[in-house]
């Protein structure tokens, strides 16, 4: 493929102070309000205008949002939501992703997820699959409604099932196959109460069908993870996770953070990393690094090289 450029975001929640009812204060909801009291010195409405202005200049062909636009789930949410990003990039150039934010409590398809039907999926099935250039875009739904005090995430055999059938057609047509998913997929990448209950079956499928790029938010955190792919793929998968790209720097924050990916007919990925400084109010270059990914091979399967605790074959150059 030609040379493909992709900005990675993730866990926005986008500022919004709610008046709650009577009966939304009767939910999950409630606590999710207490709670903003603390986040809305950390998820800055400043970093939110410099992220969207930024993304708006960049030469990019395509952005990904791997969910946790909300707080609240509430329908004016969505609706904001959706004035923001037909600002910052035409409906074709934009996919998503919901986050466990954004199925706080349930909530009609009408008032929630159907009002971001343009960047995801216009009949409401999951998982979407975009086409972009040489890339084929798999979006999942992880996004479930759960109890006080959790934020687990679940895709359920049916998406699971479609995923698995995606991947293979995928594969068949020679694109580059990115799955998006809110929830992390390696092991230990968050506590119990925050995973994704059925992140083994996920990663049952992608070692049969395979994949050359996860991408996932949630953890507030940078990560890189390697995952296991099928015998006849050569090299790991590699599973990226960009920290909250609105946050500043705080105990449970990584600072503000954004990735340019630039994907390039050798089968690699430049990843620039755009982060938030806070003595200079902006966006600066972070570092940069080269993954390698996952390709077919007629060779049996080769030990993969051991890059620290990632078991993938990786070139890193920092700013």
């Amino acid at each position: 493929m030609n040379s493909f450029t992709l900005a990675h975001i993730s866990d926005l929640h986008l500022p919004f102070e709610p008046q709650l009812r009577l009966r939304q204060r009767l939910s999950k909801r409630q606590l999710s309000a207490w709670a903003w009291r603390r986040r809305r010195n950390v998820q800055s409405e400043e970093i939110l205008a410099a992220l969207s202005a930024e993304l708006r200049a960049a030469a990019l062909d395509h952005i990904v949002i791997t969910g946790d636009l909300t707080n609240f789930a509430l329908p004016e949410e969505f609706t904001r939501a959706a004035a923001w990003l037909q600002a910052l990039a035409p409906a074709d150039r934009i996919s998503i992703v919901p986050g466990n934010h954004d199925a706080l409590v349930p909530v009609a398809e009408s008032e929630g997820l159907g009002r971001w039907s343009a960047w995801t999926s216009t009949d409401g099935r999951w998982p979407f699959v975009h086409h972009r250039g040489g890339l084929a875009l798999i979006g999942l739904n992880s996004a479930r409604p759960t109890a006080p005090g959790l934020a687990r995430g679940r895709i359920g055999a049916h998406q699971l099932a479609h995923l698995e059938s995606a991947l293979n057609a995928e594969a068949r047509s020679g694109r580059i196959r990115i799955v998006a998913v809110h929830h992390p997929v390696a092991a230990g990448a968050v506590g119990w109460r925050r995973a994704l209950a059925d992140r083994a079956a996920l990663c049952a499928v992608l070692e049969r069908a395979g994949a050359e790029l996860v991408l996932h938010g949630h953890a507030h955190a940078a990560r890189l993870d390697a995952l296991p792919g099928p015998r006849a793929m050569r090299g790991m998968i590699p599973c990226l996770c960009v920290p909250s790209s609105t946050a500043r720097a705080s105990a449970g924050d990584e600072a503000a953070r954004w990735h340019r990916l630039r994907f390039s007919a050798a089968g690699a990925v430049e990843v620039a990393v755009r982060q938030w400084s806070m003595a200079e109010a902006r966006f600066v270059d972070s570092g940069c690094y080269r993954v390698c990914l996952p390709r077919p091979t007629t060779r049996p399967h080769a030990a993969p090289e051991q890059i620290g605790s990632s078991p993938m074959r990786l070139q890193q150059t920092v700013a």
